[in-house]
């Protein structure tokens, strides 16, 4: 069975993101680095992970695949079986979004929203005091 890990955020403006989460919610830095062309920044309240995506350009398929400008761009499952998970995901005729052989892996789920599915671990931080 998948569980919710994160919940990804497309911004315009990833500083003030960072800062009005941190100060009005007291969410706090967990990981914060670049991932092929966008910029991924992710807090934590000690009970989820929320996940803000800068991307460079407009023009990627991910950045595409979310809409245009800020908007919330997926949210991911963990999954024990990456592989498995995948093949019942293609069974359901969903349209695969992330390159291949790139984990976690996107996709555009029944009904159009955008959701991934990551190895468990990927994301587990220590919960905050």
């Amino acid at each position: 069975m998948g569980r919710i890990v994160h919940i990804a955020l497309k911004v315009d403006d990833l500083d003030g993101a960072t800062d009005f989460y941190e100060k009005v919610f007291g969410f706090a830095l967990a990981d914060d680095g670049r991932v092929r062309d966008h910029r991924s920044r992710h807090l934590s309240d000690g009970a989820i992970d929320l996940a803000l995506i800068k991307y460079d350009s407009e023009e990627s398929a991910e950045a595409k695949a979310a809409g245009e400008g800020p908007c919330i761009h997926h949210f991911a499952i963990e999954v024990d079986d990456v592989e498995r998970y995948l093949a019942e995901i293609r069974r359901f005729g969903c349209e695969i979004i992330s390159d291949p052989g790139v984990i976690p892996i996107k996709f555009r789920a029944p009904g159009g929203t955008v959701a991934e599915i990551v190895p468990q671990q990927r994301y587990r931080q220590p919960t905050l005091d």
